[in-house]
This record gives structure tokens, sequence and C-alpha cells, in this order.
């Protein structure tokens, strides 16, 4: 297939770049490298040494000569909306996968400018794109990133996406009997977190009305929280994805690692109930390829909820002190008051057979995944800055 990753030297986009090279696949990528920027300008740095962008090309070109076309520097939302039309009019790709948002939450939080680049770069960014696709080639599948986070932590059951066909109605438990939903097919509702997930339910909604009206088709992953560095297991330095470990860029499991690696107390929020979706970036991949590679029909939006497993923030403690523990390593638990506004204690049961259905098999239970990364970072803890850990930002 020929597709193009927008976000292509991020830390999903470059080892799904390289995945799909490997499996034979024509791409074309896109990036402005702001991650780079971002992590930098909050004093942090990229945990594992990746080689700069130009490098990645370089190795891209010389190693995929025959399938690799370009990758070019455009920032969506920004840029004219010219510059995306003008390179699907010239590639015409068959999927595009679009990673290319900026991705943090507390980021998003910092002040009116974070929060003002986020929503332009997001959803103005993901409106160019729309505008460009019905405009150059409206047969693409658009697999678009989005989060479960998007969701919030509603006191019920999470479907994929739409309410479902059937609910028990408004009667007597006695005579409680599945019947039609009058809101069956809407999108069930959003309550966003941050200025970061706003982002997302704004694209959600975006996406779907250009499917509705424009006969355009999308795949819309609603994503949960990642962890890992390697795919293969085998990467070298010029494979081998970047990792962030800060309060702005690192997610929960890949910062409790960093945390462990130099004995600082692993900085659990609030009581640690918060409960969420998770899976390995190996398994993200593998998800992304089987969504690429069975497009929904012309004119469908399509959501998928794309976790392993759920746990709370006390459970990945306990996990990665029994794995740090394997190792040789001392780790203890830092609770601290919880910068963010959130539900401590909720029910949480999203639903996700979906990819299961289309093929996804996990690829190894999260305890090893966790012991397999302290492994695989250890080399490089002496790159930790610690002074980028604790959390600053505020909510309110």
């Amino acid at each position: 297939m020929k597709i193009m990753i927008l976000g292509s030297d991020g830390y999903i986009g470059y080892p799904l770049t390289l995945h799909l090279l490997k499996k034979g696949h024509e791409v074309f990528g896109v990036d402005n490298y702001s991650r780079r920027q971002r992590v930098e300008e909050v004093g942090s740095n990229s945990l594992t040494p990746i080689t700069t962008h130009i490098g990645r090309k370089g190795y891209l070109k010389h190693s995929y000569s025959q399938s690799f076309v370009d990758q070019v520097d455009i920032s969506l939302g920004k840029d004219s909306p010219g510059y995306i039309r003008h390179f699907l009019k010239e590639f015409k790709p068959e999927a595009i996968v679009h990673l290319a948002e900026q991705p943090s939450a507390p980021w998003s939080m910092i002040s009116v400018n974070e929060a003002r680049a986020t929503q332009i770069e997001n959803i103005i960014g993901t409106l160019d794109l729309l505008w460009a696709i019905r405009q150059e080639c409206p047969t693409t599948h658009l697999v678009k990133l989005g989060t479960m986070g998007e969701y919030g932590t509603p006191n019920c059951d999470i479907p994929e996406g739409k309410i479902p066909e059937v609910c028990l109605g408004n009667k007597p438990e006695s005579l409680a009997t599945p019947v039609p939903c009058p809101m069956s097919g809407l999108l069930f509702p959003r309550t966003p977190g941050s200025f970061y997930h706003l982002t997302k339910v704004h694209d959600t909604f975006n996406i779907e009305f250009c499917c509705r009206i424009w006969g355009l088709r999308s795949t819309d992953i609603m994503q949960g929280v990642l962890y890992g560095v390697k795919v293969t297991g085998e990467e070298g330095l010029e494979q081998i994805t970047r990792f962030d470990y800060d309060q702005y860029f690192g997610t929960a499991i890949n910062r409790f690692c960093a945390q462990a690696l130099i004995n600082h107390p692993l900085t659990i929020y609030g009581k640690g109930e918060q409960t969420r979706g998770y899976l390995p970036l190996k398994d993200s991949i593998q998800c992304l390829t089987i969504s690429i590679e069975n497009p929904p029909e012309q004119g469908t939006y399509r959501t998928l909820n794309q976790f392993e497993d759920t746990y709370s923030i006390n459970e990945l403690a306990h996990l990665v002190q029994n794995a740090a523990y394997d190792l040789g390593m001392t780790s203890e638990r830092g609770p601290i008051p919880n910068p963010r506004i959130e539900a401590e204690e909720h029910y949480y049961n999203p639903h996700h057979q979906t990819l299961f259905d289309l093929g996804y098999k996990p690829t190894v239970n999260t305890a090893k995944e966790i012991k397999n990364l302290l492994l695989d970072l250890e080399p490089f803890s002496n790159r930790i800055n610690e002074k980028v850990i604790m959390p600053t930002t505020k909510w309110r």
C-alpha cells in the first residue's frame, strides 16, 4: 500500500514507519519535529540517544530506497492548507496515519500560549487535512490517533465510540429486557479532562461529520496509555524510538521505570486509584497495522478502543516495584498531591473487542514487558535529568 504517516519522527511514528517499510509498504513521512524541540524546552531529553531527524531520514533512504519516498517538514494547522494538499495530490496515499498532534495533556495546561498552540495545531491541523483528503483523495482511509481520555470516567460501561443498539430502558428490574435504544448510533458522550483531550473530542466530531456528509472513511483510534521503547527487541541506535520520562511528555509506566532506575520515589498522583487502559508500544504498532490493512467501507466512521488491559496507578506502581526488585533495584512509592482535576476513585469498564475480531493478539504480559523495559533503559540511566520529574503544572 501507499501510506502517508503524519508525525513520522515521533514516539509511535518512527517505529511504525520502520514496521510498514519492512512489510513492503511504500511510506511517505511528514513531521515538523516539534516534539524534539518542546521536550528540550522543558529541560528534558529523550532517554534513548536517538539520531537527528536528518540522520533518520538518511538512514531510511539508504536502507529502504525502494519504498521510503520522502519525509517533509509541514506544520499542520500553521502552514497553508495548500501544503498538505499538494503532497496528497502528488503521492495519492491509500491510507493516511495521523499522529501529528501535540500529545501532552499537562503541556496544554501550562498557560494560554500552550493551550492555544494545542488547539490550533490539533483541531485546525486535522480540519485542513480533512479538506485536503476531500479535494485530492476522497477514497483514502484516514487512521486517526485519538485517546481513551476522550471518554473520561463515566459511571457506566464505555462502548467503542457509539451508543449500542439496545438498552434496558426505564422499566422495573423484574421487567427489564433489552429494547431498542432511541439514541443508538449516536456518538457516546465525551468528558475530556484537559485542553489536549478537548482537541481530540473536536477531532472526533469533525471526522465523523466528514464521513457522514462527504462520504470519507476513517478509523478513529481511541488509544490507551502506551509504554515501552522497542518493537522487535533488536533495535540498534538507528532504529530505536524516543523515550520521554518528564512530567509533560512521559506516560505513567515510562515515568515510573525511569524513576526506578535512579531510585527516585514513584510519583503517584493522589490516591492512585485512577484506572486507564494500557498497552505496550509493540502492540500499538500491531493494532495500527491491522487498522491500516483492514479499512472500513467508504463513508464509514469506525471507532476502535485500543488497549490491552486496565490498571490503576497503584497497580502499575506495584508492577514496576516488583520488576525493579527482581533486577536488584530499590523502588519506593512517593504519593504526592494530584496536580490534575480527575476522579481518583471511579468505575471503569471500556469495551475493546473490535481489534481482537480483526486479529489483534497481545504479545506479552505487562509484568514481563515492564521488566524488559527496565533492562532496555538501564544502559542510558545516566541520561536521566531528575529535575524534570516532579509535576509543576497544576490544573486549577
